[in-house]
């Protein structure tokens, strides 16, 4: 019964905008297949061989967008996490390493992941998790996987970057920062505009979809 609701609110936030993304940073799980984006890490359930080590403290994540949306990352310490419970608390609610945040732009989005301040159990240094990146955009929850190393000493030369347009200006903005540890609060477009649940309604569909899934 719960499902069917759940499903049903989705579909009425539904609606003709393709929000499709790719997660361009850390590296996802396996390569984007965009009719497999609404599944659980977007269709892939097996952890891979080759772990990004990722720092514990100062690091981010970059996604490319087609559409504004509402964004979120869970984490789970799960070795092989293959399921949306793997994501979950104690208390079996959605364990976010970055709360639900709204951003109207589309394009490249960089976005700070600290999980220095995450307060989980199992989330230190050296330990293996996985992040699984929700996007609720007008077609629903859409999802990828990364499976990181944590490391207070990782270094990446991906340049954090934000090639943003916004749905409300039809000009664009951009500024980039290149590093291991990049402070993500220097960049001033995409990211720096982002509201923490400014679009409520697109965060609870996301949750819901989260929970739908799981039953």
């Amino acid at each position: 019964m719960f499902k069917l609701y759940a499903l049903a609110l989705i579909a009425s936030f539904a609606g003709v905008a393709n929000a499709h993304f790719r997660l361009l940073y850390p590296e996802p799980r396996g390569p984007f297949v965009s009719d497999q984006e609404p599944n659980f890490c977007g269709g892939y359930t097996n952890v891979t061989p080759n772990r990004t080590a990722f720092p514990i403290s100062g690091g981010f994540y970059s996604i490319r967008t087609g559409h504004g949306g509402t964004i979120g990352v869970m984490v789970s310490t799960v070795q092989n996490p293959n399921n949306f419970d793997n994501f979950s608390s104690a208390s079996g609610e959605p364990q976010f390493v970055n709360a639900f945040q709204s951003s109207p732009d589309a394009g490249v989005l960089c976005f700070p992941l600290d999980f220095s301040q995450s307060n989980i159990t199992g989330v230190r240094d050296g330990a293996n998790v996985t992040v699984q990146v929700v996007v609720a955009g007008s077609d629903g929850s859409l999802y990828q996987c990364a499976d990181l190393t944590l490391s207070s000493n990782a270094t990446t030369s991906f340049t954090c970057a934000n090639e943003t347009t916004s749905s409300h200006d039809s000009g664009s903005n951009s500024s980039s920062t290149t590093g291991g540890s990049s402070d993500s609060s220097n960049n001033n477009s995409g990211l720096g505009r982002a509201s923490t649940l400014s679009a409520y309604a697109a965060g609870v569909m996301a949750v819901v979809g989260i929970m739908a899934g799981a039953l």
